[in-house]
């Protein structure tokens, strides 16, 4: 599916609709993502600043689409773990910029061909309008091909 096709449709996805979350650009070849969220009624929090959640959630599935679109149908690609950490109030217009080197894609994928399995991990900042990092994000992944069966330990024979 071309980029802005799939830009389109994901901003309709009713999570990010009803957060406000927005995705600004996909590069042609999925490795690159730029999302913002503007502050709105819908996502404001009890003292008038970006609703945590929300925040977490224009984070949430963009490392992992970046490694399925580039690694394509033969892996399975999972979150595993996330932190985030909060650093400042978020208000106005957020921002999130993500993106894997191709040579980081081939790291990965030769780690899961070779060790049944990858855990990489990314970290993401969330800006406001003036560049201040609102909140910082680390993401854990899970990458394995699909055919691949994990070797049990080899015990030695009993006497």
């Amino acid at each position: 599916m071309k980029p802005g096709i799939f830009r389109r449709l994901i901003n309709l996805w009713p999570p990010f609709l009803g957060a406000g979350i927005k995705v600004k650009e996909i590069s042609d070849d999925y490795s690159d993502f730029k999302v913002e969220m503007k502050l709105t009624r819908l996502n404001r929090n009890y003292v008038g600043t970006q609703f945590g959640g929300s925040i977490y959630a224009m984070t949430d599935p963009f490392y992992m689409l970046i490694l399925m679109k580039n690694l394509g149908n033969d892996y399975i690609v999972w979150d595993k773990a996330a932190d985030i950490r909060f650093k400042l109030p978020g208000k106005g217009k957020l921002t999130a910029h993500f993106n894997i080197s191709k040579e980081r894609i081939a790291e990965i994928k030769a780690e899961a061909d070779t060790n049944y399995k990858a855990e990489p991990r990314f970290t993401v900042h969330v800006k406001d309008e003036k560049g201040n990092v609102v909140a910082e994000v680390d993401k854990v992944l899970y990458v394995r091909r699909k055919d691949s069966k994990k070797t049990p330990p080899q015990t030695p024979p009993q006497p």
